[in-house]
């Protein structure tokens, strides 16, 4: 019974631009009970999680086995395997990864299914305007690539959410540490820079892979998809959180032009 933004907007008959940014928290979070005392910003996403199970068992996969992994991404994989998990996903079964699984053909199959999305994670009419948050600094930078997250479909968001997450923990075992017990613990080797350069292409795409008229990538789109994409990594947590004057913004041009969404709101809380 969850219901996405997108079908909120039938509640009413008037077209609003807000409820396209007004995409909600888990219900868990809008839960009373969950954290008495405790103020915290809902994050940007939809009532319902809506990220592609290859996705998300990926990205647990790797982060249970394979975040001291060196060289994840960037080690080859058995193209046969990859294959293999590939169609298991694409008839739709439920496909179990566990430590049986190489963590090396886990990384490509993911890369791989960002790679072939019929619509790449950040829509193609948005590549421009991420792109030219690449000569941007500071606060004016992420202000702005957030309200061009605010435009991505839920499902992109979420899906997009759910992998910046996970590549800003990779990130985080990048360099070596040292255990409890004084032993060094090998780092993975990929940076957010490193990260940034294997999957900006993937999820930052111009043209349709293949099509005739696409021309090979120049210098300054490739960095600039670089920079863009580390900076998501880097920021994901404030970009994805709503503040509270926001929030709030919003509710009061809701309450004048969208009642019905604040009534259906109010009931689920």
């Amino acid at each position: 019974g969850a219901m996405s933004v997108d079908s909120i907007t039938d509640l009413s008959d008037n077209t609003s631009k807000l409820l396209e940014a007004l995409q909600l928290s888990h219900p868990h979070e809008l839960d009373p009970r969950r954290s008495l005392g405790k103020k915290k910003m809902l994050s940007l996403n939809p009532i319902s999680w809506q990220v592609p199970r290859i996705v998300d068992r990926c990205c647990k996969h790797i982060e249970t086995h394979g975040l001291q992994t060196v060289g994840i991404f960037r080690v080859g994989s058995s193209k046969k395997r990859v294959q293999q998990l590939r169609e298991e996903f694409d008839q739709g079964l439920d496909v179990f990864l566990d430590e049986h699984q190489s963590v090396h053909d886990v990384a490509a199959l993911l890369k791989e299914f960002l790679r072939d999305m019929p619509d790449p994670l950040i829509p193609r009419e948005l590549y421009s305007p991420f792109l030219s948050t690449a000569c941007m600094e500071g606060p004016a930078q992420l202000a702005t690539l957030q309200l061009l997250l605010f435009l991505l479909p839920p499902c992109h968001s979420d899906t997009l959410h759910r992998l910046l997450r996970f590549l800003s923990q990779v990130a985080q075992h990048a360099q070596s540490s040292q255990g409890p017990e004084g032993q060094e613990i090998p780092g993975n080797k990929m940076t957010a820079s490193n990260l940034a350069t294997v999957f900006g292409p993937n999820i930052l795409q111009k043209d349709k892979p293949g099509e005739k008229d696409a021309v090979a990538m120049n210098f300054e789109d490739s960095a600039a998809i670089i920079v863009v994409l580390q900076r998501l990594i880097e920021h994901h947590q404030t970009l994805f959180t709503v503040s509270p004057e926001m929030q709030l913004d919003i509710l009061r041009r809701l309450f004048q032009t969208d009642p019905d969404v604040i009534d259906y709101l109010l009931r689920r809380k």
